[in-house]
């Protein structure tokens, strides 16, 4: 589905990214877990068509990206904000690529009413985004950028503004929605929990340099991801 071959990214003197590659099959999340200002962002956007790389390759089912730009292509970065159009209700808010791409009326309508039901916001469809709890504001997120069946979504750490309690709720929804659908996703994150919960692969990004692991438990058992040190802090409270 996604390739990344030898990425590089420097921004003057200091190099972000350093000869990044990586593989995300279809049905799949890559949880990336990083600290703050470790690239990640600069990763995503890259893949999105957001940034240039200096070097390296994009494809996706084995078509470079490289050149395309960012609507041309079939990816959707998904930040912490939910990014809503305010002068939109939620209805129309989900089906606005669909109305982008000329979907005619009465497709439009089957596949926002099913998409509705699915988020569990039939009963928010005509509210505007200014009346929507913070949960709600991120499920109209996801589900416009859904709709359009994207082969890749890129999500920036889309849980990160939200409570705990909704976060987690967010959570549950992202990973019965991911594995309804068979999204395939890069999900970065700083939160250890949430790579373990929302991966079904993963990768850490530390000074620019990416390292990926074969299973979840080669994941936990590196130093450098920090999960070893939190499970003990954990059973000595």
């Amino acid at each position: 589905m996604l390739q990344i071959n030898n990425i590089n990214k420097a921004f003057g003197t200091t190099r972000v990214l350093q000869n990044i590659s990586l593989e995300l099959p279809k049905g799949e999340t890559l949880a990336v877990l990083g600290r703050s200002g470790c690239g990640k962002t600069t990763l995503l956007k890259i893949i999105a068509g957001l940034l240039p790389a200096d070097a390296g390759e994009i494809l996706q089912n084995d078509q470079r990206q490289n050149e395309l730009p960012p609507q041309r292509r079939n990816a959707v970065y998904l930040y912490q904000e939910a990014l809503l159009f305010p002068h939109l209700n939620v209805w129309e808010n989900i089906a606005f690529g669909l109305r982008l791409r000329k979907t005619p009326e009465n497709e439009l309508k089957n596949r926002v009413e099913a998409l509705l039901v699915h988020l569990g916001l039939q009963a928010e469809a005509r509210r505007m985004p200014q009346a929507l709890s913070g949960g709600q504001k991120q499920r109209v997120a996801f589900g416009r950028a859904i709709i359009i069946e994207p082969q890749v979504l890129l999500l920036d750490e889309p849980f990160g503004a939200l409570d705990p309690e909704t976060r987690s709720q967010m959570q549950d929804f992202y990973q019965k929605t991911a594995e309804q659908l068979q999204l395939s996703a890069v999900f970065v994150t700083h939160d250890l929990k949430e790579a373990l919960r929302m991966g079904t692969r993963w990768a850490y990004l530390d000074q620019g340099q990416l390292q990926t692991y074969p299973t979840r438990e080669a994941f936990v058992r590196d130093p450098k991801t920090g999960i070893e040190q939190e499970i003990e802090f954990w059973k000595n409270v």
